[in-house]
């Protein structure tokens, strides 16, 4: 009887618990409810509806329809001429040298997995940043030459042929080298 009367009591206060926690979501007193139409018509003040048209852009945005700002003005978050950009991919650029290194002790011990993981873990950042520092005719046709030298690496690991694939890696690195000392 007496195990009985805590269980009555314990489901009484959870009963209760359960009626006053949607009371605290309610909204308070004399207030009447939100509403608004694409954040054009009614109560654009809630977040999810005030945004319409870049009525929350403290500065002009690309279109009507877009949050994002506009590329000419000052405050743009990405700038090409930002020297930290620069930095960040010649810092990509050494780290693919690195990389490359590996590759002759992953061949000599015909681990083409580690040669393939070399090549595609880090090589997507390499694209890119070689793709962005090469501005020059010559620098572009070097970035060619760099990249049908990883291509060629990879496919020699993916068809396990050691020389093959050991001398188109030493051409990688030194086409990374002819590269970079043009930057």
């Amino acid at each position: 009887m007496n195990a009985e009367g805590r269980r009555a009591a314990f489901g009484k206060i959870v009963a209760a618990g359960a009626v006053l926690i949607p009371a605290a979501a309610n909204a308070a007193v004399g207030e009447s409810p939100r509403f608004s139409v694409f954040g054009v018509i009614g109560d654009g003040t809630s977040y999810s509806e005030g945004a319409a048209y870049g009525s929350d852009q403290s500065t002009k945005t690309y279109s009507p329809y877009s949050v994002y700002g506009n590329v000419d003005d000052k405050g743009s978050l990405y700038d090409t001429s930002n020297p930290e950009f620069a930095a960040r991919k010649v810092a990509v650029l050494a780290e693919t040298k690195v990389r490359l290194a590996k590759i002759p002790a992953y061949v000599e011990k015909k681990q083409w997995f580690n040669v393939k993981d070399e090549l595609t873990r880090y090589m997507y950042e390499t694209r890119g940043a070689v793709r962005g520092l090469a501005t020059t005719v010559s620098q572009k046709e070097k970035a060619d030459v760099f990249f049908q030298a990883i291509e060629a690496t990879y496919g020699a690991a993916t068809l396990r042929k050691g020389e093959a694939c050991a001398a188109a890696n030493a051409k990688a690195i030194s086409a990374l080298d002819a590269f970079t000392e043009t930057l």
